[in-house]
């Protein structure tokens, strides 16, 4: 069983390296734990290898890997589904608690090849916490071309409705004024480039004049 400290330490370096990838630092840990000296990090880093839920990584600096986490902090989302980190329970749990807007639900769209877009509006119920400024729709994600963007078959997209974009942000693409498709936008030598986040699909090339951005992607929901 661990101390308080202990949790509370263990917590903060997987969440940091779920985030970020990379160890806090020692003066990082001291501050986030309130304690006087880095000795005491030290201290609690080596409990928590004795007890075989942190390793040190050999020959890199910062290098720590958590083994494992106390049963008691298992990260669950809302409904039960597991989550990856306990940053992402932490997130789950506040955006499952924040007031909910109200945005259209528009119809379906391609994270594959392009489909025609339906237009079946109805309302969906959107946590607060996920939808920034700006007027929003919704639309169902069908395919599986932006899964390595952690989009998957059966999503809602949040769309913020806009009519431009920058280089690597993920849009909602209208072509020839009917084929609607989730992807990344770039612009390469006077033609528009739609990238997908599957190594099995190919990038679409498109004459600008074909190409209408209806919009940014803001954040996504998922039903479990």
């Amino acid at each position: 069983m661990l101390t308080a400290k202990q949790q509370e330490l263990l917590i903060f370096i997987n969440d940091r390296l779920q985030e970020t990838g990379i160890s806090p630092s020692f003066e990082e840990m001291k501050e986030a734990l309130n304690l006087r000296s880095k000795s005491g990090v030290h201290r609690l880093i080596s409990a928590l290898e004795e007890r075989q839920f942190l390793r040190r990584l050999p020959n890199r600096a910062r290098a720590l890997e958590v083994v494992r986490l106390p049963d008691a902090v298992a990260a669950v989302a809302p409904g039960g589904a597991p989550v990856a980190s306990l940053a992402a329970a932490r997130r789950a749990r506040e955006a499952a608690s924040a007031p909910a807007r109200v945005v259209p639900l528009v119809g379906r769209i391609a994270a594959g090849l392009p489909i025609e877009a339906i237009e079946a509006p109805e309302d969906l119920a959107v946590p607060a916490a996920l939808l920034g400024p700006g007027e929003h729709f919704a639309l169902q994600v069908v395919g599986d071309s932006m899964i390595e963007a952690g989009i998957f078959d059966g999503d809602f997209a949040l769309i913020r409705r806009t009519d431009d974009a920058r280089d690597g942000e993920i849009v909602v693409a209208l072509i020839d004024n009917q084929d609607a498709t989730l992807k990344y936008f770039r612009r390469e030598k006077g033609m528009i480039r739609l990238d997908p986040a599957n190594s099995l699909y190919e990038p679409q090339l498109y004459l600008p004049s074909r190409v209408r951005i209806q919009g940014r992607l803001a954040g996504l929901l998922r039903r479990y």
